[in-house]
């Protein structure tokens, strides 16, 4: 498969999570339906899909710095298409113990804008493994600081029958986690 053909099915599977229409690159669609990777309407096909690695990661991302963009480096590193999720104001707030600086809706306009990331949405506030059952990824990249557990997390994804690789990240540099960047600058930041 040509790079332009790679590129234009992460485009329809990336409209497929967002509703945004599929701008693929200068590619043949239609050889691409004759391969069998695009259905009748355009749409990955079950072979189209099985052709990309879909990687998933999150957080929430309300500073963000240079070790969100290293950690989503090396998530994007473990294959073809990062989905990054964005946690709800209200997990936000359980996970920080704080309210975040930015709404939820202005987190995922930052995370989409970095160039690494393919598609960012906001997870689910009740139940993250709902996330992971729409997404359906390949792998699941855990942050080198995330409070997630890697067995609870498989556990998670075998209950909504996800057979997604879950990868601990290595760690960047712990001095520029967000933990750190606010206890340089205490309550100033989230003014409370």
């Amino acid at each position: 498969m040509s790079p332009n053909e790679a590129a234009a099915l992460r485009s329809v599977y990336v409209a497929s999570l967002t509703g945004a229409p599929a701008r693929p690159p200068e590619a043949d669609l239609g050889a691409l339906a004759r391969a069998g990777l695009l259905d009748a309407s355009g749409a990955l096909s079950a072979r189209g899909r099985a052709s990309l690695r879909v990687v998933l990661s999150g957080g929430v991302f309300d500073i963000i710095h240079p070790g969100h963009i290293h950690t989503l480096r090396q998530a994007r590193a473990l294959g073809d298409v990062l989905v990054v999720v964005v946690a709800t104001d209200a997990t936000a707030v359980k996970m920080k113990r704080r309210r975040p600086l930015h709404t939820q809706a202005q987190r995922q306009e930052l995370v989409s804008s970095l160039s690494v990331v393919d598609a960012c949405v906001v997870g689910d506030e009740e139940d993250m493994f709902r996330t992971v059952s729409r997404i359906a990824p390949d792998a699941i990249a855990l942050g080198y600081d995330q409070a997630h557990q890697e067995g609870r997390v498989r556990e998670g994804c075998a209950r909504v029958g996800s057979r997604a690789e879950v990868v601990r990240l290595g760690a960047t540099d712990p001095a520029i986690s967000s933990g750190e960047i606010e206890r340089a600058y205490g309550t100033t930041i989230h003014g409370i």
